[in-house]
């Protein structure tokens, strides 16, 4: 008679420690002096110029922790966040939850498809004095793969399914 069926709770057990570990197993993508790698921000979105927004002292101090770099701009109707992304991480994490932290409400989530048939995931965000906003997001990997939730980007990028540097766009428009 085989012991396998009695050994294969322990088996699970290190199966998830090893998945949880694996962020920290990933090679750091800072440089050695600690200062910031220079990226080259794309001068257009879908055609339309892009112009720097300055980020608040909380984006900044978000951005000094995060593995890669961001930035935010407007094509003067959207506003944009780029982040590069360097390596897995749960730093990444959906626009939705940034928008409940701030005290939005989320409605009417969903995917969308936009002119270019690029896959988005979407929701309106509504602040409590009633203002409305679209907001869009998605990631792109240099290979052309594109996910539309940081759950499954980074688990493909951990598991070496994806490889980076990746594109997180943010894309958020008044309604």
């Amino acid at each position: 008679m085989t012991t396998w069926p009695r050994h294969w709770p322990a088996l699970m057990v290190l199966l998830l420690a090893l998945a949880a570990a694996l962020p920290l197993l990933a090679p750091t993508a800072s440089r050695a002096d600690g200062t910031a790698r220079h990226v080259e921000w794309p001068t257009q979105w879908d055609g339309r110029a892009l112009r720097p927004l300055a980020m608040s002292e909380v984006e900044q101090r978000f951005a000094a922790r995060f593995p890669g770099a961001i930035a935010r701009f407007s094509d003067g109707e959207h506003v944009i966040v780029l982040r590069r992304v360097e390596q897995p991480t749960r730093m990444l994490h959906p626009a939705a939850d940034c928008f409940r932290g701030l005290g939005y409400r989320i409605e009417r989530a969903g995917l969308e498809r936009d002119a270019q048939q690029r896959l988005w995931r979407c929701f309106d965000a509504v602040s409590a004095d009633g203002r409305r906003l679209r907001v869009r997001e998605r990631i792109e990997a240099p290979d052309g793969a594109s996910f539309i939730d940081p759950s499954s980007w980074f688990w493909a990028a951990a598991l070496g399914q994806s490889a980076g540097p990746w594109q997180a766009i943010t894309v958020v428009e008044a309604l």
